[in-house]
């Protein structure tokens, strides 16, 4: 069984120490709840689920979608942990160290933090599959 996780963050809860965030976390905070930001950012999340657990189905897995709200490397770690994932499989966005560090990795703090096997899949630029080699 592969479980699809995606993870949201409610924009209310962005924090200022977030390298990401340091300059809209005040002003998130103010107009989230006014414009309803963190319901579109749940929505979002379930689309990317969906779709994420539809691309496992057509990849042969038998794929089941979980929503959880928080931070992501440490709900990621956590659900990891109750389902005794082995490995738990994540994305990188293709970042580069400069990039990483302004705006964070999941994929870095995952492997930092979890208990368990981490798979880093690499992002592919091309969205392409690799090509196999000619024989």
């Amino acid at each position: 069984m592969a479980v699809v996780l995606t993870v949201w963050e409610p924009v209310r809860s962005w924090a200022p120490y977030d390298p990401a965030t340091i300059l809209s976390a005040p002003l998130s905070r103010l107009v989230s709840n006014e414009l309803g930001l963190d319901e579109a950012v749940r929505d979002l999340a379930r689309e990317q689920m969906e779709r994420g657990t539809a691309l496992a189905t057509q990849a042969g897995f038998q794929a089941e979608g979980r929503l959880e709200e928080g931070k992501p490397w440490r709900e990621i770690c956590q659900v990891g942990d109750a389902l005794g994932a082995e490995p738990v499989v994540v994305g990188a966005r293709g970042l580069g160290r400069v990039e990483s560090a302004l705006l964070g990795s999941v994929s870095t703090a995952v492997v930092f933090h979890a208990k368990r096997p981490v798979l880093v899949v690499p992002h592919n630029k091309d969205n392409r599959p690799p090509e196999t080699p000619a024989e």
